[in-house]
């Protein structure tokens, strides 16, 4: 069976991959054919997530055993075949190809082609440019917005009330002080 993956990222609107490879075949070479398509290096620590409708990560895949202990089932890219966490059209996964930044492509399986085998992975189809592979965590930040601070004449003077103010309005303030001690 074929899988044809529709891969998108969000930093990029216009990039989009196309990505045709074996059911059968591990995510290792899914994530090699989406590093080599995207022209990243195969250096970096990687991870797919099982996600569902809404993008929540679910199921992690790594690039390598942590050796973390957990009881969680552990997925290794190289050792798990997608079928086995893949099954249906439409289902959606996130590559984080940038961990220190958390940057993903997202990933939605486009059509599944029964009694079809492909031997190698392959980009069938690539437009735009990839966003850059990784980024300085100083220049990732987003600059926070500089909300304007609305001068008097903006806001009128009676906002902040009468210029006078009533010695006895204190007077009462500090009769209700008193009850409270």
């Amino acid at each position: 069976m074929v899988y044809k993956f529709v891969v998108k990222s969000e930093e990029a609107p216009n990039f989009k991959l196309v990505i045709a490879i074996d059911s059968e075949d591990s995510f290792m070479s899914l994530r090699n054919a989406i590093v080599d398509a995207a022209g990243y290096g195969k250096d970096q620590m990687q991870s797919f997530y099982i996600c569902d409708d809404e993008w929540h990560k679910h199921q992690e895949v790594t690039l390598v055993d942590m050796g973390l202990d957990s009881d969680e089932d552990l997925w290794i890219m190289d050792e798990t075949r997608v079928d086995e966490l893949v099954e249906d059209e439409g289902q959606k996964l996130k590559f984080v190809f940038d961990m220190m930044n958390e940057r993903s492509f997202y990933i939605k399986l486009k059509e599944i082609i029964p009694g079809k085998e492909l031997h190698d992975p392959l980009c069938e189809r690539k437009e735009g440019r990839a966003p850059v592979e990784l980024m300085d965590i100083d220049t990732f930040e987003p600059t926070p917005k500089q909300v304007p601070v609305p001068t008097v004449d903006e806001i009128g003077e009676e906002f902040y009330g009468d210029d006078e103010f009533n010695e006895e309005e204190l007077e009462d303030f500090g009769e209700i002080a008193s009850e409270e001690l």
